[in-house]
């Protein structure tokens, strides 16, 4: 007879089957993943540049240089002031390729422009073809409607989706970095470096960051990499540094620590190899909730006017322009929902985590 071995499940294991057991979480995830990829593509699915054009039996791929850069790019050479032909039309610029479909399309030469499936940019002034004075509400053509600029509202909110999701994951992996590294070295060492280093966080936590934002702006032009730093180094390592360092406070005096010093590890493989693994469920648990906070900041001051420099596509600049103007509500609606379908779906992932790593099922006392 052959006896069947179980093998234990690691606690990882439980962690992970536990958050697959929450669906609404584990399906959050999925959705956000989804999103969040798709939106690097959306230079080929939201763009006024064609996919494909085919003139006089060559192609060209003029969407694919904003995803890959120049080597698909359609190569035109025309001056501010000077008239060139591109595609057979003359133009004083890039070429119009809505318009030129609709061209090849009348003129039966057997020349196609293939568009995107949805044909505008975020930063793509549409005065010229809308029928009234901008913004305007939803159409066949703009399906949420035009802002103040005569630009595509759907097309700002895809792009600021990309932005302010990629905003919020560079701060919160630089901070926690940040914080981890601070949190160990206090933790880890004690005495007169945790006291020092409190005194120095306290300081830190003492500066009004809204404040410091609007000083940094007034004399520096505002950027993604600035608004970064700012919150990197001002605020977002602070209150992780705390979690950290009491954890590294309880473990450092178990067993499996005095073991790994007793044959010999250094401090730092000490601290990262061995205490730190085991010190991770705060950073996990508030990962996601850190996100949602940062998003919220962002989506703030763009309102303000102390976020990111015109045109990038913002949520904040379209809520700003709503409420200067309440009669046209798509402008607050539909940034809005954007923002709450993301925070929600943000916020049951945080959910989910947190349940999963929760040590009251895990535990063996009961």
């Amino acid at each position: 007879m052959v006896k069947r071995i179980f093998s234990s499940e690691s606690l990882f294991h439980k962690r992970v089957r536990k958050f697959r057991s929450c669906k609404r979480a584990y399906f959050s995830l999925w959705i956000l993943m989804t999103l969040y990829i798709v939106s690097f593509f959306s230079p080929l699915l939201v763009n006024d540049k064609a996919l494909l054009v085919r003139y006089e039996n060559q192609y060209y791929f003029p969407a694919f240089s904003d995803l890959f850069g120049s080597f698909f790019s359609v190569h035109y050479d025309c001056t501010q002031f000077g008239q060139t032909e591109i595609f057979g039309k003359k133009a004083y610029g890039p070429p119009h390729y809505r318009e030129l479909q609709k061209q090849y399309q009348t003129a039966m030469t057997g020349n196609r422009v293939w568009m995107p499936l949805y044909p505008y940019n975020p930063n793509e002034n549409l005065m010229t073809e809308l029928k009234q004075h901008p913004p305007t509400h939803c159409d066949s053509k703009h399906i949420l409607g035009t802002d103040n600029r005569g630009r595509d509202v759907f097309a700002r909110l895809v792009y600021g989706f990309r932005i302010s999701l990629s905003f919020a994951l560079v701060i919160t992996l630089f901070s926690h970095v940040l914080g981890i590294i601070i949190g160990a070295l206090l933790g880890y060492y004690g005495g007169i470096i945790d006291i020092l280093g409190q005194r120095i966080i306290e300081m830190f936590t003492a500066i009004p960051i809204l404040y410091m934002s609007m000083i940094l702006v007034s004399f520096m032009k505002p950027s993604f990499i600035l608004l970064c730093l700012i919150l990197i180094f001002l605020e977002g390592w602070i209150h992780l540094t705390f979690y950290i360092r009491g954890e590294f406070y309880r473990e450092k005096a178990k067993e499996y620590v005095l073991a790994a010093i007793g044959i010999g590890a250094g401090d730092f493989q000490v601290m990262f190899k061995h205490i730190l693994p085991n010190s991770l469920t705060p950073v996990i648990t508030f990962t996601p909730f850190a996100i949602v906070s940062y998003i919220t900041v962002l989506v703030a001051l763009d309102f303000l006017g102390l976020g990111l420099p015109p045109p990038t596509p913002s949520w904040g600049e379209l809520l700003n322009q709503g409420v200067a103007d309440l009669r046209h509500w798509h402008l607050i609606v539909f940034p809005l929902a954007a923002l709450f379908l993301t925070l929600m779906l943000v916020t049951l992932i945080g959910e989910g985590i947190r349940d999963a790593f929760d040590p009251k099922p895990f535990s063996r006392l009961r």
